[in-house]
């Protein structure tokens, strides 16, 4: 076959890999120059702009998750590494634990992950969350579980469902890449849309998009929290009628890391439903980098690296886990986002002393707060670096205060990406 991989990052590189066959004659393609270092050796290759509008002639187009399918053209098959990892599983029987949300995916994910592990089952953790998933297709095998972090971007064009598919809360995102909000939430709606009658959708019921996608499922549907599913009463964590341990087993901050764990728990619940290893698995995971990871305390401050946070939903989580004094850095690349519940988080939050706003956005942003009643302090500044950014928030922090860096938008004006932008944040940090 005569094979497009189109768009060659990360993910690209891994499925030029795996198409890169002798039977096939396999073609890179991208709208950005590539280096040459960065290419394999007597490679094809095409780019330039609008190039992924000429791929008639080949039988099969490899989209690469961000590249929006309306933006190829082709008289052959749009297809997808997660396409063809969904494909293969089937083949093996192997099933497919699927999690989609605006956030909370990875978080998520990471739980049911550690629940199944902790009852001894072999589990496949990929997707969004970092690991291509076609990388790991060959160690998948028989009685294996995949849990899978899928993101819109993965969602677009999927053409089955996973077995079991988790809805997390649904809010507007990534609207500088989908044509708009309903875009978005069509995208989303793949993960339940095909699946089978046998199949089971976790859904938060308190999100009416996620329980609009629910409702897509032929399978049966499972909302959390629920009095049927994974829920708290008084201090203990129960499923169903089932009490499984005390909330202390659960590391992580947050109401929505509380929730986090309720669909962890709903999804992991026909493989697991012994209390002792539910309550081991929530007690392995302490988190993930970028997400409300707590760096250092100096002085009495402590310092949460929440750089993950590229959505307005994320930093009013942030912004909600804590009732000490905060000092919040918001700010970076617009990306379409609607800040209304932010600002009035924000502005109802007696907690929250400071904001340090930063980025290309930093401007707009300020007058959007002001707009919705915020009075707290802003200090809207056109520093360049983290470095400069991390000053100003110690010079504003007192003994018992925590500094957040909770942008609740993308990172691309100063930092190559938010793992760059953590990173930095928690070097610094420590360095202090």
């Amino acid at each position: 076959m005569k094979i497009a991989i189109a768009g060659y990052g990360a993910e690209g590189k891994v499925s030029y890999d795996y198409w890169n066959t002798p039977e096939n004659e396999v073609v890179i393609v991208d709208e950005r120059e590539i280096s040459s270092g960065d290419m394999p050796i007597d490679a094809n290759i095409m780019t330039g702009e609008d190039v992924f509008g000429k791929l008639e002639g080949f039988d099969m187009v490899i989209r690469t998750a961000s590249l929006a399918p309306r933006k190829i053209k082709t008289d052959g098959k749009i297809w997808s590494g997660t396409n063809e990892f969904f494909a293969r599983c089937i083949d093996r029987g192997v099933p497919i634990i699927g999690v989609t949300g605006t956030k909370g995916k990875g978080t998520t994910s990471s739980l049911i992950t550690s629940i199944l592990r902790a009852a001894g089952k072999t589990v496949h953790l990929v997707g969004n969350i970092g690991q291509p998933a076609l990388e790991v297709l060959s160690e998948v095998h028989e009685n294996d579980i995949v849990v899978y972090e899928l993101s819109s971007f993965q969602l677009w064009d999927l053409e089955v469902s996973p077995q079991v598919a988790v809805v997390l809360m649904i809010e507007p995102d990534h609207l500088d890449t989908h044509a708009g909000f309903n875009d978005y939430v069509t995208a989303k709606s793949q993960i339940a849309a095909n699946q089978l009658t046998t199949d089971r959708v976790v859904y938060n019921v308190a999100n009416a998009y996620a329980t609009k996608i629910a409702q897509l499922s032929p399978g049966q549907r499972l909302p959390y929290p629920s009095e049927y599913t994974a829920h708290v009463r008084g201090d203990m964590l129960y499923y169903g009628e089932t009490e499984l341990c005390d909330l202390d087993n659960l590391l992580l901050p947050g109401q929505h890391n509380l929730e986090n764990a309720l669909a962890a728990i709903t999804a992991a619940w026909p493989w697991v439903q012994e209390p002792d290893i539910i309550a081991e698995g929530l007690r392995s995971f302490a988190g993930l980098p970028h997400r409300l990871e707590l760096v250092r305390e100096l002085d009495g401050v402590q310092y949460y690296n929440d750089s993950f946070s590229s959505a307005a939903g994320a930093a009013v989580a942030a912004i909600r886990a804590f009732t000490s004094p905060e000092i919040v850095i918001l700010g970076g690349i617009d990306k379409g986002a609607d800040f209304t519940e932010l600002a009035q988080v924000i502005k109802d939050a007696p907690n929250v002393k400071q904001l340090i706003i930063i980025g290309k956005i930093r401007h707009k942003l300020a007058d959007i707060l002001r707009q919705n009643g915020v009075t707290q302090p802003m200090e809207v500044t056109d520093v360049q670096t983290m470095q400069e950014v991390v000053g100003l928030a110690r010079r504003a922090a007192a003994p018992g205060d925590i500094v957040i860096l909770s942008p609740a938008c993308a990172s691309f004006d100063m930092f190559k990406n938010f793992y760059d932008r953590g990173d930095q944040f928690r070097n610094i940090v420590q360095g202090l």
